[in-house]
């Protein structure tokens, strides 16, 4: 686990729609962050990167609560002026998020005051003001920690089993004591600005007992600075033995004198209190190691981990690496997916449940693994005449290889052959966040989409089909879904597709959904990323192309003219 957030922590983003607020929902999103809602007060019915926007945090979460996709919200983070944090903050909190993360400085001490009463009254939890936020590396981040999805992948490296904890004061050092960590070999657990004011949410002391008890969490490293009493007051909490795991600290400004401000608020020296040396005698007395500059910080924690034999240090090659992979390690004597042996999921794991574990990095039940064989063989070959036999039988008429000839073939699976799976899928999530977002009902959204097409003439990726009335393979690809629990009730995008249906249906032109938009809204409906729907259709092509190029090769002459329609069907009946 992590400590505050994880992969499946659902956030809202109050000020969704201001220039910050889109930037850091982009870096959120792209790192894997559950971005569920945002929030701008007269901006409800629109979507940012495709999350719906609301009023108020208060309507977000009802309309969000009752969707039974989605089921709440777990966290929210406030990208609003400091003048507007209050108001922000208290909505979310009365609107019953559990943890709020506020990024803006310079928030009034009365207004902190204010947010930290209204937390206490509803067990709420709160970040800041004035923090970069949260990152769980490897699942989730809150805020802006890293700049972007790329460096935070890069620098942060996730527990395996794992990891060191960070708890900063400052926002910049947050990024930094994890970057020069990593670069010393040692995989973080999770990172927390508590913030720089004087008046605090969540601050190094809470947090460190929070990494107390996270088993990821094998110690803790900590950037302290002058002012306040957190430093002392996680001395005493190691004390008196509610923090037994071992903390590495620094703390700056050693140099700063009594009412010098140093960079933050809340980081000032008050006649004796709050001083450099009283910090640093502090955490040593109580047993931590307190380093004199920050370069020597991530060498300390090294010798810490090395003496306890501890697993959070990556191995020499996994330092010296040029580049990383999550997908398969090869080991002498041993080969694994995703972190499962190979040789233990042969014969005991179906080739479609393979593909979502490679893909996706979760082991399916057997009835997604069911499905999943399902999606492959409805899509293991469609006939002579789409662009991807007819490439690849041309090539092989040639005379060149069965590699050239299927590779020609998987070549022209693109945007119009093959990506009507990825386009269909996107269209029906659009659908979906203007439903949620407007408070319509999915009937309604798609009734005012279909007519706009209509009047447009426009296509639709998924839906109709140039043979089939009712695509057969639509239907049991729909009772596999439901045997493994998506139907209209429990899966979003399949409850999405047969609003649209039915809105066709209503105008007098019915038009099913296809295969291909079955399954684009099964695959997002299991949670699949939309940018590999191509490739699950390539994987299921491959074996019906090999089919093609070896009887072009065997039964036809070289060089034929290959008629892409005339043709007929002599296999068995």
């Amino acid at each position: 686990m992590a400590i505050l957030i994880d992969r499946s922590t659902r956030v809202l983003v109050q000020g969704i729609t201001g220039r910050e607020g889109q930037a850091r929902t982009r870096l959120m999103l792209d790192y894997g962050t559950r971005v569920v809602g945002g929030v701008t007060p007269g901006k409800a019915g629109q979507a940012v990167l495709g999350v719906p926007v609301f009023d108020s945090a208060a309507e977000a979460m009802s309309r969000l609560k009752s969707d039974p996709s989605v089921g709440g919200i777990d966290a929210s983070v406030l990208f609003v002026p400091a003048g507007a944090v209050k108001d922000a903050a208290l909505d979310a909190i009365g609107a019953g998020v559990p943890l709020v993360v506020l990024v803006a400085d310079r928030v009034p001490v009365w207004d902190a005051m204010a947010i930290a009463s209204a937390a206490r009254a509803r067990g709420a939890r709160f970040v800041g003001p004035n923090t970069l936020g949260i990152a769980s590396p490897g699942k989730a981040v809150i805020g802006m920690i890293g700049g972007r999805a790329e460096s935070a992948r890069e620098w942060f490296k996730p527990p395996r089993p794992t990891g060191v904890g960070v708890i900063s004061r400052s926002g910049g050092m947050s990024s930094s004591t994890a970057y020069y960590l990593g670069q010393a070999g040692v995989r973080i657990s999770s990172i927390v600005h508590v913030g720089g004011d004087a008046v605090l949410g969540l601050r190094v002391p809470e947090v460190a007992l929070m990494f107390e008890e996270d088993a990821e969490t094998d110690a803790i490293a900590v950037f302290g600075e002058i002012g306040g009493s957190q430093e002392e007051d996680l001395a005493e909490l190691m004390r008196a033995g509610r923090v037994r795991k071992p903390v590495v600290a620094y703390v700056g400004g050693k140099a700063a004198k009594a009412g010098t401000r140093f960079s933050h608020a809340g980081a000032i020296i008050e006649g004796t209190r709050g001083t450099h040396a009283g910090k640093v005698a502090a955490l040593r007395e109580a047993g931590a190691v307190v380093v004199e500059s920050f370069g020597e910080l991530p060498e300390a924690v090294v010798g810490v981990l090395r003496g306890r034999g501890s697993r959070s240090l990556m191995t020499e090659a996994e330092r010296k690496a040029v580049w990383t992979t999550g997908i398969t390690r090869i080991e002498p004597n041993k080969v694994a997916v995703r972190g499962r042996d190979i040789a233990e999921l042969m014969g005991r794991t179906s080739f479609g449940a393979a593909v979502y574990l490679i893909l996706t990095g979760r082991m399916p039940d057997e009835r997604v693994g069911r499905l999943m064989d399902a999606i492959l063989v409805s899509s293991i070959d469609h006939g002579a005449t789409p662009p991807s036999c007819l490439a690849a039988r041309t090539v092989a008429s040639t005379g060149a290889s069965l590699s050239a000839s299927v590779a020609a073939g998987i070549s022209s699976i693109n945007r119009h052959h093959g990506g009507a799976i990825e386009d269909c899928a996107r269209f029906l999530g659009g659908l979906i966040a203007t439903a949620r977002s407007s408070g319509r009902t999915r009937d309604e959204v798609a009734a005012a989409e279909v007519g706009r097409i209509k009047a447009t003439g426009e296509r639709i990726s998924g839906f109709g089909h140039r043979i089939h009335t009712k695509d057969p393979r639509t239907g049991r690809l729909f009772e596999l879904a439901a045997e493994a629990g998506l139907d209209e009730a429990r899966g979003e995008h399949i409850a999405a597709a047969r609003a649209v249906e039915r809105a066709f249906a209503a105008i007098g032109r019915p038009l099913p959904i296809n295969v291909d938009g079955a399954i684009g809204a099964i695959l997002a409906d299991l949670g699949v990323e939309p940018r590999v729907f191509n490739g699950v259709f390539m994987i299921a092509r491959v074996p019906g192309l090999v089919a093609h190029v070896v009887e072009e090769q065997t039964r036809e002459r070289p060089m034929r003219r290959i008629d892409p329609v005339n043709h007929a069907y002599d296999g068995p009946m």
